[in-house]
């Protein structure tokens, strides 16, 4: 066994606490210990310069120099390979991170490295790799989640520029696309390379195997009506409230918990969503238009502009319409607005 993969191996056996906290041990002085683990979270909740200002009795900006002048020694101290744990830890992320695509959001980085990716694992990741020498950290802020990229192959710059192709390529598509066709229109030759960067961006989301800007509800249904949105517009076709809810249920959604009832009220009530049968719904940008049957009827006449077979009434109807030819037929036959001109034929009965 090699003595890189030896550390690995050694690295698996101690728990980021214990790196944390060996690695602290390295701080001479108690306070500065106590700022760098309050303000990353390492042990609890992370707190804010002003806390811990507060409790230490200094201001926030003193606050502030301490912390940056600690990280720095400390990463100072870890290229010199005097910081323990830290070269075996720096390997394993840069393992995890070339399967990756040389960039990762610390979230999805601690969840592969760890069993339990909770708030206070991840911030002792983010730690943890600040102090890397071959790593970069990008710090969350209104763009970017909290990330990790192999230092080798990104600088900060470098990375926020690559991203910043793909979300402009993104909206020039206008609509959500596979990684495949935005790395190739974007010309990032390795597409897992691509949907790594696109990942750390706060303007971007995926669904069903597509990316598009967070916006959009194809990718982020925010609420009831853009999941059934999502859901009809996956589909290419009509369903029933009942086959929706289903097929919520069955998605990739965060949120799938909701009732078959509150599926039919939003349908009611968006007007995305036009009834075409006896609970059935279609989207209304495929060409779908509100109304009863004799609605139809009436449109279908007044494009026509002329007299029409009972036949070709029923064909034109039912593209718009999801109900039984006899239904189409008992409107025809039963109407007063529609007047029988010749046999099977009928036109408006306020037709010139």
């Amino acid at each position: 066994m090699t003595e890189t993969a030896a550390g690995i191996e050694m690295q698996a056996a101690l728990s980021t606490e214990t790196l944390v906290s060996d690695i602290l041990a390295t701080i001479d002085r108690e306070r500065e210990r106590e700022i760098v683990a309050r303000r990353f979270g390492l042990f609890d909740r992370k707190e804010t310069l002003e806390q811990i200002g507060e409790m230490l009795g200094i201001t926030r900006e003193r606050v502030r120099q301490l912390e940056k002048s600690v990280v720095t020694r400390l990463r100072t101290s870890a290229e010199q390979g005097n910081l323990p744990h830290i070269t075996d830890f720096q390997a394993k992320l840069v393992e995890q991170l070339k399967q990756s695509g040389n960039v990762a959001r610390v979230s999805t980085l601690t969840a592969a490295i760890v069993k339990d990716a909770s708030k206070v694992e991840q911030a002792r990741t983010a730690f943890l790799s600040k102090l890397c020498p071959e790593l970069i950290v990008i710090s969350e802020d209104d763009h970017f989640y909290y990330s990790v990229a192999i230092k080798a192959v990104y600088e900060e710059k470098a990375l926020k520029a690559a991203v910043a192709t793909i979300t402009d390529t993104i909206k020039q598509l206008g609509e959500p696309e596979t990684i495949e066709t935005i790395a190739e229109k974007a010309k990032i030759d390795d597409p897992k390379q691509a949907e790594a960067l696109a990942s750390t961006s706060k303007h971007l989301a995926t669904l069903n195997g597509r990316w598009g800007l967070i916006k959009w509800p194809m990718v982020n249904p925010k609420n009831i009506r853009d999941k059934i949105y999502v859901i009809l517009k996956e589909h290419g076709k009509h369903l029933h409230f009942n086959e929706i809810a289903d097929a919520i249920k069955a998605s990739e959604f965060k949120r799938k918990d909701v009732t078959t009832q509150a599926i039919h009220n939003e349908l009611i009530k968006d007007k995305r969503f036009v009834l075409i049968g006896r609970g059935i719904y279609a989207l209304k940008e495929w060409g779908y238009a509100k109304g009863t049957v004799a609605d139809i009827i009436t449109e279908v006449l007044k494009k026509a502009n002329e007299p029409l077979h009972r036949d070709e009434i029923v064909k034109r109807v039912l593209e718009s319409r999801y109900v039984k030819e006899t239904t189409i037929l008992l409107n025809l036959q039963g109407k007063s607005q529609f007047k029988r001109v010749a046999k099977a034929t009928y036109e408006l009965a306020d037709a010139e």
